[in-house]
């Protein structure tokens, strides 16, 4: 496959066309490219718009998603090749996994690294700045999800990290109903519940943003209705979820001894469905932008 080449001597309004137009063709991973050269030329002496910012997010988040999907499905065969004590199958395996999570962290550590130089110092709203604090949570904690001992240790820490401080900002400057908040409380939830097993705090946090933002539901803009509704039904969802995976979790240790696990990945722009794996259940969800993950575990 050859590499991607993407001019660098292009305008800010043209890398946004073609970043649109890779985005329309689906081909992800130049969208990627392109964002990133917009935002090397734009900031951090200028900050993205609401478009752009949401056009890079958007791009990384389908070749993220792909790549997670991936490794969900290669770790549940070595799972299963392990269990039939196929020595060869279980070498192959292990060293396709190690590709996939040597693009993972290519990818994490692209755009952790452009918020960290360019669009977090680029931020002045209150607004942007947990768009991007988020984003890094996000992208910390998806390398959390496959790091082991030291480095997944530092993933997490530095997940923590940033989505609090985007929560103090949140907080702060963002009304409940806000849908970068409410989204920021379900990520954070999610980190809490999947990376920590803290499904107490999980739970709270994600019941604490779903009764403020009702509280306040009559103030909510045309605007961003869809997009605050959408996500306040993510926490309920999670909520209902996690409580009642509490309830019978006990019940199946015992009954099972071990529990069976299913991931599935459902792509609701192509109605695609697409069992991947072995882990839980309980049903997870997650703000994910066009794709959403439904993880029983």
């Amino acid at each position: 496959m050859a590499a991607l080449t993407v001019p660098d001597n292009l305008t800010r309004d043209q890398y946004l066309y073609l970043a649109k137009l890779a985005e329309q063709a689906e081909r992800y991973e130049e969208m990627v490219k392109y964002m990133e050269n917009l935002v090397l030329i734009s900031t951090p002496a200028a900050e993205l718009t609401v478009e752009e910012r949401n056009l890079l997010s958007v791009a990384y988040k389908n070749v993220i998603g792909s790549l997670r999907a991936a490794w969900r499905i290669v770790s549940s065969i070595e799972q299963k090749e392990e269990s039939r004590k196929n020595e060869d199958h279980v070498a192959l395996v292990k060293g396709y996994r190690s590709k996939v999570e040597s693009e993972l962290s290519s990818i994490c550590a692209g755009i952790l690294k452009l918020l960290e130089s360019n669009l977090v110092p680029s931020a002045s709203a209150g607004e942007s700045k947990v768009f991007y604090l988020k984003m890094k949570g996000d992208y910390h904690r998806y390398m959390a999800e496959f790091k082991v001992g030291d480095e997944r240790k530092e993933a997490a820490e530095d997940t923590m990290n940033s989505y609090k401080a985007a929560q103090d900002i949140a907080l702060a400057d963002l009304a409940p109903t806000h849908p970068i908040r409410l989204g920021l409380a379900l990520n954070f939830s999610v980190f809490y519940y999947e990376i920590l097993n803290s499904s107490d705090k999980a739970c709270s946090m994600a019941k604490q943003a779903f009764e403020e933002a009702i509280a306040e539901l009559d103030t909510l803009g045309e605007e961003s209705y869809k997009d605050s509704t959408l996500i306040m039904q993510l926490l309920r969802d999670n909520l209902t979820l996690w409580t009642s995976d509490m309830q019978v979790s006990a019940s199946l240790s015992v009954f099972l001894g071990v529990a069976v696990c299913l991931t599935v990945n459902i792509r609701p722009d192509r109605g695609v469905l697409k069992i991947f794996g072995l882990k839980g259940f309980y049903l997870l969800r997650e703000e994910v932008g066009f794709e959403c993950h439904f993880v029983l575990c």
